[in-house]
């Protein structure tokens, strides 16, 4: 069976396994946590100023500045770094680096706090610390097909749930659109500000997940735990709660594991 007939066979095969089914209920507690935004900020731009780490897949270790990245799609091809010693410059590939710490530039920052304080639809799901947090950044290589295309690459690609990746890993997007929200005259805008792609990884499986393909891929990403099917099903969620799905998905998970 072709590649897109299979995933239009178990779509199709999802939606009438919950068809008729009621969908859960959950208190307001509950949604408080879903509704909650659990990884971290993604950022685009590399501080300069700052000394950050390469690891190499050959163990080898550097320091310096990241002067300039070379990307694609967003994703980190290439990184232009300045030794913090001996003030050699050298040009890295992603394919020959295992991780990076890099750290946030300021300006990038700013601006992001400066558009979650003007929309009151990030209020509650981005915490301040997030966006000021000075702490490093964590980048692994990745070999991924950008936007689900056919050539696979080697990039380094943030993760933005280092904390709750051990079955599911998230990476940030750079190209990813967010939700608009509405504007009513001069007041700040109201809703919005809502993620609508990430690059997700589960086993060697790594897929670029829109929004609009949440449901045929749910079944992928969280079908494998029962008791977390039973209390999450696709017919009860939103997209806006990924974050904390996954979050919850890996808590039970662990559960799981230690029974």
């Amino acid at each position: 069976m072709k590649t897109k007939q299979l995933v239009t066979f178990l779509s199709l095969f999802i939606a009438i396994s919950t068809m008729g089914q009621d969908k859960v209920k959950y208190s307001d507690d509950e949604i408080d946590m879903l509704k909650a935004y659990y990884f971290n900020e993604g950022f685009n731009t590399p501080a300069t100023k700052k000394v950050s780490t390469l690891v190499m897949k050959d163990g080898a270790i550097y320091k310096g500045y990241c002067k300039s990245i070379v990307t694609k799609k967003g994703q980190i091809h290439q990184l232009y770094f300045k030794d913090s010693i001996s003030g050699n410059k050298e040009t890295y590939k992603a394919e020959d680096i295992s991780e990076a710490y890099l750290f946030a530039s300021g300006m990038e920052k700013f601006n992001k706090m400066s558009k979650k304080f003007s929309n009151y639809g990030m209020g509650g799901r981005n915490s301040v610390d997030k966006l000021t947090s000075s702490d490093e950044i964590y980048f692994i290589n990745q070999k991924v097909a950008l936007k689900n295309k056919k050539d696979e690459k080697e990039f380094l690609m943030q993760l933005i749930n280092p904390s709750f990746s051990k079955f599911i890993s998230v990476y940030h997007d750079p190209f990813a659109k967010e939700t608009q929200g509405m504007k009513f005259g001069a007041a700040p805008k109201i809703g919005g500000g809502i993620i609508k792609s990430y690059y997700v990884q589960k086993g060697d499986k790594i897929i670029w997940l829109h929004k609009n393909d949440f449901e045929e891929n749910y079944q992928f990403l969280f079908g494998d735990n029962e008791s977390f099917m039973k209390k999450y099903p696709y017919n009860s969620v939103d997209w806006d709660w990924f974050s904390a799905l996954v979050n919850e998905y890996t808590r039970l998970a662990l559960e799981s594991e230690s029974e």
